[in-house]
């Protein structure tokens, strides 16, 4: 088949790729973007990101000519092969072709070479392996630009060879299916895949972490996921069983956050030992953590609410939480789609205000500085939530003489 031309893609005329290409491809050097930059412009999904360049030339060289045109370069993996280089308010990851010689399943030895072939044959899959020169010509040695077309996500070689040199690619695999891949998951691929799930334990929980974050926020991640549960894979990451109806529900809700803290919410939490569990086993940031507890805790509260009620919630828990919860009790189908949504717009309408009061205007009405103070502002404040936030600075100057006096 006839290789489509990239001339016209727009990181190839981004000034710096330009700079990199140029400059590493002069007196016998040779450079082309390569990998996801490729891929989303040939698939029509944006391209963002760093940009990856590949190299015939050895490290030291890519920072000798960085460094001669002037560019910051920072060593960031330069016993595997890549540079940072610095330049025209952004960056660019160069990297040495590159064959693996050992590798345990988690760390590749790598060795340097100039041949394009041999280092688009170590990648993980075929749709990642293409690259572009300077000019926009297009170079394909697996097969990549057929499986762009049937939109497959598939190893190059032997699955159950890449696999067992990195088996985070087991998690990949899953989570490009999702991204990128439309219908079944290649079968190769899936059943190496299921074969290779018990070697996970293996796997840091950071590494586990960033690829299960980017798969549930995937556009194909609820059918996804199904495989992954039917195969066993997902008990296995998660030690636990998902909740894929809830999650099917979720992914439709038009309305619900795009965060996914609450996508684990969904699928993996019905109680705090759940979220807990998640967080250690994904290592969670201590945000993703409040996250999940937080609408976890709000969706109970909320199932016997009222939009009177949630007002109250929002001003003492915020609107985010508040909502968290709501998307649970929506994807676990635990309220109508109408009451959702009616108390979705109310509280998007509602602007919490400040109380109009402080301990200062206790005090200055004649009650000493102490615990008490806290406490006739504590039950002022309960008024005027109780009242809907009705009341106003005058209103409640007027109630605050009143409960002094009763007590004097």
């Amino acid at each position: 088949m006839t290789e489509p031309s990239l001339a016209g893609a727009s990181f190839l005329s981004d000034p710096l790729v330009v700079d990199v290409l140029r400059l590493l491809s002069a007196d016998g050097g040779e450079a082309r973007v390569i990998g996801g930059a490729v891929r989303n412009e040939l698939m029509g999904y944006p391209v963002t990101g760093d940009i990856d360049i590949a190299t015939t030339l050895l490290p030291d060289a890519v920072i000798a000519r960085a460094d001669a045109a002037g560019l910051r370069s920072a060593p960031t993996g330069v016993e595997h092969g890549t540079v940072t280089l610095i330049g025209r308010h952004r960056v660019v990851e160069v990297t040495t072709l590159r064959e693996d010689i050992e590798t345990d399943g988690r760390h590749a030895v790598v060795r340097f070479g100039s041949d394009w072939a041999a280092d688009a044959a170590r990648r993980d899959f075929t749709i990642n392996a293409l690259s572009v020169d300077a000019e926009g010509r297009l170079y394909d040695t697996v097969g990549g630009l057929a499986d762009i077309a049937a939109r497959r996500v598939r190893f190059i070689g032997a699955a159950d060879e890449r696999i067992a040199e990195d088996r985070l690619r087991v998690l990949r695999f899953f989570r490009f299916h999702a991204a990128y891949g439309t219908g079944a998951p290649d079968a190769e691929g899936l059943s190496a895949a299921i074969r290779a799930r018990h070697d996970l334990g293996g796997l840091s929980a950071e590494r586990i972490g960033q690829e299960m974050r980017k798969l549930v926020m995937a556009p194909g991640a609820a059918t996804t996921l199904r495989v992954m549960q039917e195969g066993g894979i997902l008990p296995l990451v998660a030690a636990g069983v998902g909740d894929l109806g809830g999650f099917d529900r979720l992914v439709v809700d038009a309305a619900a956050p795009a965060d996914a803290s609450l996508r684990f919410a969904v699928l993996l939490a019905r109680v705090q030992e759940d979220v807990d569990r998640t967080v250690r086993r994904f290592r969670l940031s201590n945000r993703e953590r409040d996250r999940m507890t937080d609408a976890l805790a709000e969706a109970e509260a909320l199932l016997a609410g009222s939009t009177v009620t949630d007002r109250v919630s929002v001003y003492r828990r915020g609107r985010e939480a508040v909502l968290g919860g709501l998307t649970l009790l929506a994807a676990r189908n635990r309220l109508s789609a109408h009451e959702i949504a009616a108390r979705r717009a109310a509280i998007a309408a509602f602007t919490p205000p400040a109380f109009p009061l402080s301990g200062r205007d206790v005090v200055d009405l004649g009650v000493g500085r102490g615990p008490a103070v806290g406490v006739i502002l504590r039950d002022l404040e309960r008024w005027w939530l109780a009242e809907d936030f009705r009341p106003d600075e005058p209103a409640l100057r007027r109630r605050l003489q009143s409960m002094i006096g009763a007590q004097q």
